[in-house]
């Protein structure tokens, strides 16, 4: 199969735990830009915090995609055109702060270039700080200090007990906006229909590429969908066994130059790798 696409998670899949991609992956996705293939970065992350990685990969210069909040956001990088994008019901913001401020935990969202969080020093909220590089700030009277439209919420707090709420959640809002972890400790709240295989289809309906002819590697809950839409459903080795389990390949680590393994065997002709 000749492939034309490869959508790539960005934590814990494209870049290491220094949040930073390696020079070997770095080199296989130029050459494999440089021979036609499309890189889409698809992440939970707003566009803020995708565009540094997407200026060091020259998505602009080479027809590349950004696929932000989990899919909410499709971004065409050659010209900065947005191609879809989903804003959450702002009905239901009430109901996940209500919610998370029972439950003990931290919500957050995006309101320009920083982020608004109930609790600027939580420890959670202090890592999605550090994944984009931008700066939380307090909003102690959150539901009447928010601008909206906003893309997304995100509910952080420790694993065990985020699990139970995201399990309620998701039943509780059946129907009228998508509930899942993109990591141990974040919930993703986003509108209803969004996750990033939906919004894969519609890109590639664009494109005119068939999803066989597309790779997907993800490490996280929220890359499951793409991973089992994608002709090749590719899992990292960190990601936890029951997401490897649906995966068509499981490659070497994000800190082992994983994305890197995988254009060698699927992308790059022999003796390029």
């Amino acid at each position: 199969m000749e492939y034309k696409m490869i959508v790539l998670d960005l934590d814990g899949t494209l870049t290491n735990s220094r949040k930073e991609i390696t020079p070997r992956t770095k080199q296989a996705l130029m050459q494999a830009q440089a021979g036609g293939l499309h890189v889409v970065l698809a992440s939970g992350r707003p566009t803020y915090g995708i565009m540094p990685l997407a200026e060091e990969l020259e998505l602009k210069r080479h027809g590349g995609f950004i696929l932000a909040f989990n899919g909410g956001k499709i971004i065409d990088c050659t010209d900065n055109k947005v191609l879809f994008e989903q804003k959450l019901d702002e009905r239901f913001v009430p109901l996940l702060y209500h919610a998370a401020k029972e439950a003990g935990m931290a919500i957050l969202t995006y309101q320009g270039e920083g982020i608004a969080a109930t609790d600027k020093a939580n420890r959670y909220v202090q890592e999605e700080a550090f994944i984009n590089k931008m700066p939380v700030v307090q909003y102690d009277d959150f539901l009447n200090q928010l601008v909206y439209p906003v893309d997304k919420c995100l509910i952080v707090g420790d694993p065990a007990p985020l699990h139970e709420l995201e399990l309620r959640l998701d039943k509780e809002l059946e129907g009228k906006m998508e509930v899942y972890r993109s990591a141990d400790y974040f919930i993703e709240c986003v509108p209803l229909g969004i996750d990033k295989a939906r919004s894969l289809s519609r890109l590639i309906a664009v494109l005119g590429i068939r999803k066989e002819e597309v790779i997907a590697c993800g490490d996280g809950h929220n890359d499951l969908s793409m991973i089992r839409f994608a002709g090749l459903g590719v899992a990292m080795a960190n990601a936890a066994k029951e997401i490897q389990a649906e995966a068509d390949f499981v490659t070497l680590s994000n800190e082992e130059d994983g994305i890197a393994h995988v254009i060698d065997r699927f992308i790059l002709p022999k003796g390029q790798g």
